[in-house]
């Protein structure tokens, strides 16, 4: 492509769901600004768009919709899973429990839809106080995400930004985006990834 081609730009819609308190929001902050806040704050939904070149040549604009954990407007819910390219389930490691709303989302996401979604399932707070214990538990779920319902599994820790990059690698690789549709014009960019 010369100088001054207009690139084509593919745009993917990405829901990142699971239960509230898991870091969803975190991640998410984690992977647009390399910062992180400790101090939980609840999301109702929030929509940031992340600008990648994933190849040259190629332009790959992804709309992030981090939702709320607290599912109070389930017409909103069901909209985000009919209308997403592909999706991240998170959990916590430090809470256990949190894997049965991923379970849950799971199943709704498979009533929901008639096509075969992309689907990354994470495990937040890696870098929990009692890692081994969470390390143990963690790596029998991931090779039951993996093995019994086909889906990629990462660990990540948004507070340290361990497995971000794996993250991003694994949802550019098992999203492949829609048809391309033609670079928007606008003066302003979203921001920049932190990773790249």
């Amino acid at each position: 492509m010369g100088p001054g081609a207009v690139q084509a730009e593919t745009s993917v819609r990405l829901a990142v769901l699971g239960a509230a308190g898991v870091g969803k929001t975190a991640l998410v902050r984690r992977l647009l600004r390399g910062s992180f806040e400790a101090r939980h704050r609840r999301t109702v939904e929030e929509l940031h768009v992340l600008e990648l070149e994933p190849e040259p040549g190629r332009r790959l604009r992804l709309e992030i919709l981090d939702t709320s954990g607290s599912y109070s407007f389930p017409a909103m819910r069901r909209l985000c899973l009919s209308r997403a390219d592909a999706f991240v389930l998170v959990y916590s490691l430090q809470e256990p429990d949190s894997f049965g709303e991923v379970r849950r989302l799971r199943d709704e996401l498979l009533a929901a839809r008639r096509d075969a979604a992309p689907v990354l399932v994470v495990a937040n707070k890696s870098d929990a106080e009692a890692e081994e214990l969470a390390a143990e538990a963690g790596a029998a779920l991931a090779a039951a995400v993996q093995r019994d319902w086909g889906w990629a599994h990462v660990r990540a820790s948004a507070r340290l930004g361990h497995g971000l990059r794996e993250l991003l690698r694994e949802l550019l690789r098992h999203a492949p985006p829609p048809s391309p549709k033609p670079a928007p014009r606008r003066a302003h960019r979203g921001p920049a990834c932190a990773l790249c």
